[in-house]
């Protein structure tokens, strides 16, 4: 028999509950009282900020699921940013050892598809509750409102909620082409989110949850133009701005291979997006560390009280940084595929992100080298991301995180310009800001935007997202890895690649049965490596 209670942390009460009860529980254990709901639902732009604000307080938490885990602490619990470095490690670029210290372990070796993996459980939970953040201001403010500041806010919510299911549907089922009818997620929203609490919601077909995404950011663009016209702009680069909506939205069509979209909403958010690509001699050093950075468009903001930081290690930067104290300085780290490094010109910049096979880089100075070296990291470690306040062995771990740079925009651009226009597009881009010496010679031109997409978005947490939508499979022979077992040649159409519903969600909504999960897939099995 079905349990009655909100299906695996998905719904919690969700928004359209707001005021049915004095008192709620929230994703994560938060309490909101009755006074927060009726500030929430006031439509008062100024009450609805506290809202607003835990929104984007869900991308960056501090073990948000140990309650759920029965009071087992887990290092890699804290949020978003759990949930790029599982899907990094999924994949074939972002090299690491099993050595007992790399919380990406599971991940390493796709124990994280076993429904009953924390790892599982994690990705499910925090996006989910992200949403919930999300729906609590979508379902507060009334769409029609003229006040540029309600937009807004409004518009942070739409915007969100259209980010995380489409992350969601990424993880859940194979590219969009030619999987629409195939099942996705869940759909929530304050609309059925009563219902949903009673009867449980099944999974949405993969055009369901597209629907919803790009009827989502279509109002959230139409909003944020208006409010921003209306003089309402975001404070900082933790909200979302009209340029990171079309952004986003630049991601989906070419997700969903709507190149001609794709192309106009790439522009889009360059042309009204405030900064600038970094150039040679912002990147020539180790960066990647504050949101202030001219490039980043969007990103979580990390304050040094913020418990992830004061936690010391359970955070994003002790398992990526190399140059700061942390988990890195144990795991060792994580390497680039050695066989990408290898394709980088000895001009382009960007080779000095990683130690090369004589664990040198150009871009450190001695301080950072003689870290490096004392610390013991193999060779084609990274060095792109620098350590908090660029204070080398810095056991405060505070670095920003990057979730969209405008870079990402250009190379969005030239791929879905295709190899004409985009043919341009791509080497007056790479010359300009990363190789002078860069010519285009490749045969293939997607597998070329491809590459470089590979070697610039290293480490940020996108390039599973990559790998699924252009089929092409997880490969990782001749990437350097260091133990036989995890070296992989997974096919594209092998379920393993798909992330499965945890347990505890079949188990507690009612509107699924353990056949409605993705099918069970092995672990893959090792294969011989390749120079």
């Amino acid at each position: 028999m079905k349990k009655r209670y909100f299906f695996g942390l998905i719904v919690f009460s969700l928004l359209a509950i707001v005021g049915c009860e004095d008192l709620d529980t929230y994703p994560q254990g938060d309490i909101i009282t009755s006074d927060i709901k009726v500030d929430v639902n006031s439509n008062d732009p100024e009450k609805a900020v506290a809202a607003v604000n835990g929104i984007f307080a869900q991308f960056n938490t501090f073990m948000p699921n140990r309650i759920a885990f029965n009071d087992v602490e887990r290092h890699n619990d804290f949020g978003y940013p759990s949930v790029m470095l599982f899907t990094d490690a999924n994949g074939n670029d972002v090299v690491s050892t099993d050595n007992g210290y790399n919380w990406m372990g599971s991940s390493l070796e796709f124990y994280d598809r076993t429904i009953t993996s924390y790892e599982c459980q994690i990705v499910w939970n925090d996006m989910y509750a992200i949403i919930s953040a999300a729906n609590r201001v979508v379902g507060a403010i009334d769409e029609d409102t003229d006040d540029p500041l309600s937009m807004h806010y409004l518009a942070q919510g739409l915007s969100v909620r259209a980010y995380s299911y489409f992350i969601l549907a990424q993880l859940y089922q194979f590219n969009y082409v030619g999987n629409q009818d195939k099942p996705c997620v869940p759909i929530i929203t304050p609309e059925n989110s009563d219902f949903a609490a009673l009867n449980g919601a099944p999974r949405a077909t993969v055009g369901e949850v597209y629907d919803l995404i790009n009827t989502d950011l279509g109002k959230a663009i139409t909003l944020l133009t208006s409010a921003e016209e209306g003089g309402a702009v975001r404070s900082d680069k933790r909200y979302i701005s009209l340029a990171v909506a079309y952004g986003i939205r630049a991601r989906v069509n070419l997700t969903m291979h709507k190149m001609g979209e794709a192309v106009s909403d790439a522009e889009k958010a360059i042309a009204n997006f405030d900064g600038e690509p970094a150039g040679l001699t912002d990147v020539n050093v180790p960066s990647f560390m504050s949101i202030k950075e001219k490039n980043w468009m969007w990103g979580i903001p990390i304050s040094e009280t913020d418990r992830v930081v004061t936690s010391g290690i359970v955070n994003w930067i002790s398992h990526m940084g190399s140059l700061n104290s942390g988990y890195a300085q144990y795991s060792m780290g994580f390497q680039i595929n050695k066989a990408l490094f290898n394709s980088i010109n000895t001009t382009d910049i960007r080779k000095g992100w990683w130690l090369n096979e004589d664990t040198t880089s150009v871009n450190l100075n001695a301080e950072q080298l003689g870290y490096m070296h004392a610390s013991g990291f193999a060779p084609y470690t990274q060095v792109k991301f620098a350590p908090y306040d660029n204070v080398v062995a810095n056991s405060t771990n505070a670095n920003d995180i990057p979730l969209m740079r405008v870079e990402e925009m250009y190379l969005i651009l030239a791929e879905a310009q295709g190899e004409g226009a985009g043919k341009a597009t791509l080497e007056n881009f790479i010359k300009t800001y990363r190789d002078p010496g860069y010519t285009y010679s490749a045969s293939d031109f997607t597998q070329e935007v491809f590459r470089h997409r590979r070697i610039e978005l290293w480490g940020e947490g996108l390039n599973w997202y990559d790998i699924m939508r252009l089929n092409v499979g997880v490969d990782r022979r001749g990437g350097g890895y260091p133990n036989a077992t995890m070296v992989f040649h997974i096919q594209p159409t092998d379920n393993i690649l798909l992330w499965r519903l945890p347990e505890a969600e079949i188990e507690a909504n009612v509107a699924l049965t353990p056949a409605d999960n993705n099918p069970p897939a092995s672990a893959p099995e090792p294969v011989d490596d390749i120079d």
